[in-house]
C-alpha cells in the first residue's frame, strides 16, 4: 500500500482508493479494514437489485422508495427494511462474493453499519456501478448511480470536494470514545477526467474534523494518483 501525504489528526487512521473507470487503474493509500457505516447502503442495494435480476423481475415500487430514500437520505429504517429483504448478512456476503469484494463481511446481529470492508473492495464496488458491470445489468447500475447522484444537499459532502458527481457518505460517533466514523465513496469529475474514490476513516475528534479529512485525503489521493506511477 502508498502513503499519503495528509494531515491526520492524532488517534485517527485512513484508508483512500482512487480509479479510473476508464483504464481501470488503481492506486490504494493506507490500509486496513472498516466499520462500513452507511456506505454499505450502496451494497445492501447492490444485493437487492442482483437478487431481482436473478428472479427475473423489476424492484417493486415499495422497494424503489425504500431505496431512493435510503441512498438519497440515508435512511436507517428503509435500509434496515431491505437488509431484512436480501437475507441480511449472508445475502450480502453471497451478493459481494459475485461482484468480487473480498475482504468485506457483513455486520452481526443486525447490525449492517458494523460490516467491515475496505477502500479497495468499495473500489469494487464501485467500478460496478460506473463501469460497464459484468453482474449487474446497464439498468441495476443506471438505477443505482441515479440514486447517488441524487442526496440531499446537506450530504453532498466529502468525494464531492475533489468536484461535481455521485457519492454516498457514512458517518457515526463511537459510542466508548466519541470519536467518529466518516466515510465517503463515489464518484467525482476533476481536470483529469472522472475518478472512482474510497475515503474511510475513523478516530477523528468531531463530525465535522472527519469531514475535513476525508476531503483532504480525497484531494491529495487524487493528486498523488495524477503523479508518477
Amino acid at each position: 500500500m502508498r502513503s499519503l501525504s495528509v494531515e491526520v489528526p492524532e488517534g485517527a487512521r485512513l484508508s483512500v482508493g482512487v480509479l479510473d473507470p476508464g483504464s481501470g487503474r488503481r492506486a490504494v493509500y493506507g490500509d486496513g479494514s472498516y466499520d462500513a457505516a452507511s456506505v454499505v447502503k450502496v451494497g445492501i442495494l447492490a444485493a437487492l437489485l442482483l437478487g431481482a435480476q436473478d428472479a427475473g423481475r423489476a424492484l417493486t415500487a415499495v422497494e424503489r422508495e425504500r431505496a431512493a430514500r435510503m441512498i438519497g437520505r440515508s435512511d436507517n429504517d428503509s435500509a434496515t427494511a431491505l437488509w431484512h429483504g436480501i437475507g441480511g448478512a449472508p445475502g450480502l456476503d453471497a451478493a459481494h462474493r459475485r461482484l468480487g469484494l473480498t475482504a468485506t463481511v457483513g455486520g452481526t446481529n443486525g447490525y449492517w453499519g458494523l460490516t467491515r470492508t475496505t477502500a479497495q473492495d468499495q473500489l469494487t464496488l464501485l467500478q460496478h456501478v460506473f463501469a460497464p458491470s459484468p453482474v449487474l445489468t446497464p439498468a441495476s447500475c443506471a438505477f443505482l448511480a441515479a440514486l447517488m447522484a441524487s442526496v440531499v444537499p446537506d450530504q453532498r459532502w466529502g468525494v464531492s470536494a475533489v468536484g461535481p458527481g455521485a457519492l454516498k457518505n457514512g458517518w457515526f460517533p463511537r459510542d466508548s470514545t466519541g470519536r467518529w466514523v466518516v466515510h465517503s465513496v463515489g464518484r467525482a469529475s476533476g481536470t483529469d477526467g472522472d475518478r472512482l474514490l474510497a475515503v474511510l476513516t475513523e478516530g477523528a475528534p468531531s463530525h465535522a474534523e472527519g469531514i475535513a479529512l476525508v476531503e483532504s485525503a480525497a484531494r491529495a489521493a487524487v493528486r498523488a494518483f495524477a503523479g508518477p506511477a
